[in-house]
């Protein structure tokens, strides 16, 4: 189950240093959900020092989801800034003259 004993076929707690006492340790947990590799459903109660390994995944898997996301919406930040500053010159430059606000005439 958890660290086995070459000599033994018992589940050992690296924690306890002996036999795992499974549901009367207040690691014992419950992990319902996904399998982050292999995808299959999981209703499982274990050690959670056992779950480490794979939550660690998950988490890992998540943070670049977020990080590619957050990535791609910069970069569209980035294209719609740029296409309103094009934008707001262009409406700059052909309204000057017709505002008054030619370098012509000056006004101090």
């Amino acid at each position: 189950m958890f660290f086995k004993n070459k000599d033994d076929d018992k589940a050992m707690c690296p924690l306890l240093k002996g036999a795992c006492i499974k549901a009367k340790c207040m690691f014992w947990i419950n992990i319902q959900g996904q399998h982050p590799q292999t995808a299959a459903q999981i209703d499982m109660p274990d050690c959670a020092v056992r779950w480490l390994p794979v939550l660690l995944i998950e988490g890992s898997k998540e943070t670049r989801q977020a990080a590619a996301a957050v990535e791609s919406l910069r970069n569209n930040n980035v294209a719609t800034g740029a296409q309103i500053a094009s934008a707001l010159m262009h409406v700059a430059q052909n309204n000057t003259p017709q505002l008054g606000m030619s370098n012509e005439n000056p006004v101090n």
